[in-house]
């Protein structure tokens, strides 16, 4: 079982107050004979469609190592679990979780968003403090 960043509760917290049911926590992916986690799953039932949007979270604080350090790591894991979603459960959505402080100050970066933007990472910032959804960037 994988460790959970120290914001985990904050983005699960943002994510029930957003209207979103938290299916899986971790959500297991397969992978041969290993296995593999995404910090969260969730789906919110679209009233007007009737249908079910399902979302993955991997949720990053960026603490402890270099903004970059942590960013190529995100960006890694990001990716893999993007690849492996695409075979298991293609209609679930990835996100890659992050504090407000963190997006403006680091993420905001020309450089950096010219990575995030190329690989398509989408972005849920969040708010530690109040525990809220900021943005949603898909």
């Amino acid at each position: 079982m994988p460790a959970k960043d120290f914001v985990h509760d904050f983005v699960k917290n943002a994510l029930i107050k957003d209207g979103w049911e938290i299916m899986h926590d971790p959500y297991f992916l397969p992978l041969g004979k290993e296995r593999s986690y995404v910090d969260l799953a969730a789906e919110k039932i679209l009233i007007a469609e009737k249908d079910a949007h399902k979302i993955a979270v991997e949720i990053k604080s960026f603490g402890g190592k270099s903004d970059l350090v942590a960013f190529r790591e995100a960006l890694g894991e990001y990716l893999f679990y993007k690849a492996v979603l695409k075979d298991y459960e293609a209609d679930r959505q990835l996100f890659l979780a992050v504090g407000k402080q963190i997006f403006e100050d680091f993420f905001e970066e020309t450089a950096i968003r010219k990575i995030w933007q190329l690989y398509q990472v989408q972005i849920i910032v969040f708010d530690e403090k109040t525990e809220e959804i900021l943005k949603w960037i898909i």
